[in-house]
């Protein structure tokens, strides 16, 4: 692997320099193509669909759709016309022996991704990185090879488009091109390791995927990592609820899309409000949601047509209960009483703490950053969803005349 990560790194300081207008040209004319070319990247992807039980939890996430493909240019335009993240000054003091120091937004430098069965990541962690000024390492699934070789395939084809036409520069000073800042690596165990242990050219990792996967990357990681944790989502309905809003956002919270990691996994009802349950109950069992009640394993991420219910006494029990076994994701309180949602937002320790909304609103374009590389659960870096902002560092500059230190 090390000419890819290599190559990664060298067309890293290209992409930093890159205009914000050159960087939008390209993410618009990815955008473009992908529609352009959505029947193959619908044949691609059917490859990995046949290869895989339509009962998997995962064949959801797996799917493109045109409707999908669609709404992947329409995020990478979106993308496209956010302000750049770069050069931004955080901070700028003079300090009193007059030097002065700025604080200002850089790139990373080489981002590494490693996903299961989303092959719209191909497309949002490029989009993000390149508008960014980062270079991106991807390692997929095996599950979507097929789909996300076609989806690299056709932004190479595009990086080196515009190349050709003078409409984003060769780095001639450099053996590096620019379809070198983004790379997809073998969908094998070994291709992982090597990501992992590519300490000097990779400077962050990102997981995303199941526990399994997350809890891999960060035991076995020697490079840097943020940690996009699994979805374990409570909605609690407290006993001053509008029990309509409660139906709708519950509905919507678990039956939206089932496989992601924003969907509701377990319904904290306060005892007050068991009798009035019958229409949100109706309601599930209509879209065939399997609801467990007994003996239900609370620190279980579904995924599926399948939640746990479990009755509170107070707003505490529901709060110690989602300190017990929340992932620190997403939780969502449905209430009039503006005492209690004060409560549970300054209480639940969560990257997103909703109040009488849906948590399957925990989605970058829906926070208005285009798209997203991640929902962070960890609190050291970025935390919630990843946008632009999110892929940047900072770097002090500091302009003196000939000051010393004593």
């Amino acid at each position: 692997m090390n000419p890819i990560f290599k190559a990664a790194k060298e067309a890293s300081r290209f992409v930093a320099l890159l205009t914000d207008e050159q960087r939008n040209q390209i993410l618009n004319a990815v955008a473009d193509a992908i529609v352009a070319n959505t029947d193959k990247l619908l044949a691609a992807n059917a490859e990995d669909l046949a290869k895989m039980d339509k009962a998997n939890p995962l064949y959801d996430r797996l799917q493109l759709t045109p409707e999908r493909l669609a709404g992947i240019a329409s995020d990478m335009r979106n993308v496209a016309t956010l302000p750049s993240p770069l050069g931004i000054t955080l901070e700028d003091r003079t300090l009193p022996n007059g030097l002065r120091l700025r604080k200002k937004s850089v790139p990373f430098g080489v981002i590494g991704v490693i996903y299961e069965a989303r092959p719209n990541v191909t497309f949002d962690v490029f989009s993000l990185c390149l508008k960014s000024g980062n270079a991106c390492i991807l390692k997929g699934g095996r599950d979507a090879d097929c789909s996300n070789r076609a989806a690299i395939a056709l932004i190479y084809e595009v990086l080196e488009s515009l190349e050709a036409k003078g409409i984003v520069p060769v780095f001639e000073a450099s053996a590096s091109k620019l379809s070198d800042s983004v790379s997809l690596l073998e969908a094998t165990h070994e291709a992982t390791a090597e990501l992992l242990g590519a300490v000097g050219y990779v400077d962050i990792c990102i997981p995303r995927g199941g526990r399994r996967l997350i809890d891999f990357v960060r035991d076995n990681a020697k490079v840097p990592v943020i940690e996009t944790g699994a979805g374990v989502v409570h909605a609690y309905i407290d006993k001053a609820a509008n029990m309509q809003m409660a139906a709708d956002i519950v509905l919507n919270a678990k039956t939206r899309r089932v496989s992601v990691c924003n969907a509701l996994d377990t319904l904290l009802v306060h005892k007050d409000k068991v009798a009035e349950l019958t229409d949100i109950i109706a309601k599930l069992q209509a879209k065939n949601v399997d609801i467990h009640d007994n003996d239900c394993d609370f620190s279980k991420e579904f995924m599926a047509y399948s939640m746990n219910l479990r009755v509170v006494d107070s707003l505490d029990e529901a709060i110690n209960h989602i300190a017990q076994f929340g992932s620190g994701h997403s939780e969502s309180i449905i209430t009039d009483d503006e005492a209690a949602a004060e409560r549970f937002q300054n209480e639940v320790d969560a990257a997103c703490v909703y109040v009488n909304a849906p948590t399957s609103f925990t989605d970058g374009a829906q926070f208005g950053l285009g798209a997203e590389i991640g929902i962070s659960t960890q609190k050291l870096g970025p935390r919630g969803p990843m946008g632009l902002m999110e892929m940047t560092t900072y770097k002090w500059l500091i302009n003196g005349n000939g000051q010393t230190r004593a």
